[in-house]
């Protein structure tokens, strides 16, 4: 949100999902800790507190406690969301590398996120494992809206396989798969289509990031069967949380911007 508004880079920021026009806050728990034992906020202090719904509130400190800090609002402002929504589908990786991705997602403006449990995905995530990753990866999209100072809160959907994502038979402008096959193109191309048929950009756009190796052919022929888009992301072979912050930038920079 860098040079949009009130130049709130330099508060602290927290989160607290609220819609009501109260003149008063209170963060509670986990926020109110890290407001009060971690940063140390004082009395006076101005502060801004996003509600993940595209507003952001600015306050100033009046009290501070060990289990609560109020906030006295000073100014709201409503930011509207990106013209444009992109969803990230992304086959889970190992160890930590999907908190990652889901922070570098959340600064680059994605709506929604989906984990995807592909074939060849080494992560094995039973009910009570996928809550807690769940749970974990929701964490992250507060944290990564807090540092960057987006307002809107990306979704996290629970991981579902690639085929019981198709299955849903989801709509988007712009299905695309980022593809190591030889009928990839140029992300480019398929943008320069839609324009010229549609003479507008698209409003939704859909990217689907394969694991390390890429999706199985049965799986990849799966997606593009579904009328996906089979994009090329150069003549190196990224890693997939590089694949994914690579299109989302290539995503940000087609669909933003003029026409012209």
């Amino acid at each position: 949100m860098a040079g949009s508004g009130l130049k709130t880079q330099l508060m602290h920021r927290f989160y607290l999902p609220t819609h009501d026009a109260r003149a008063t806050l209170t963060l509670l728990d986990r926020e109110a800790h890290h407001a009060a034992q971690v940063l140390r906020v004082r009395v006076g202090e101005r502060v801004s507190v996003l509600d993940g719904a595209g507003h952001e509130f600015i306050c100033d400190v009046r009290n501070v406690s060990k289990k609560s800090v109020l906030l006295e609002v000073v100014q709201k402002r409503f930011i509207p969301p990106l013209p444009y929504r992109i969803t990230l589908l992304q086959a889970i990786p190992k160890g930590k590398l999907m908190e990652s991705i889901i922070q570098k997602a959340t600064e680059l403006g994605v709506a929604r996120i989906v984990p995807l449990l592909s074939e060849r995905v080494t992560t094995h995530l039973d009910r009570e494992s996928s809550t807690d990753k769940l749970d974990k990866w929701r964490l992250t999209t507060i944290e990564a809206i807090k540092q960057c100072g987006q307002v809107w809160l990306p979704q996290v959907d629970e991981p579902i396989t690639p085929r019981e994502f198709l299955a849903r038979g989801e709509k988007f402008d712009l299905p695309l798969v980022a593809s190591l096959q030889e009928d990839s193109q140029h992300p480019r191309k398929y943008f320069s289509a839609f324009a010229t048929e549609k003479r507008h950009k698209p409003e939704s756009v859909c990217i689907w990031i394969g694991p390390e190796g890429d999706f199985s052919p049965a799986e990849m022929e799966q997606i593009k069967s579904a009328g996906t888009l089979p994009i090329s992301l150069g003549q190196l072979v990224l890693r997939c949380e590089t694949a994914a912050i690579y299109c989302l930038s290539v995503l940000n920079y087609e669909l933003s911007g003029n026409d012209d």
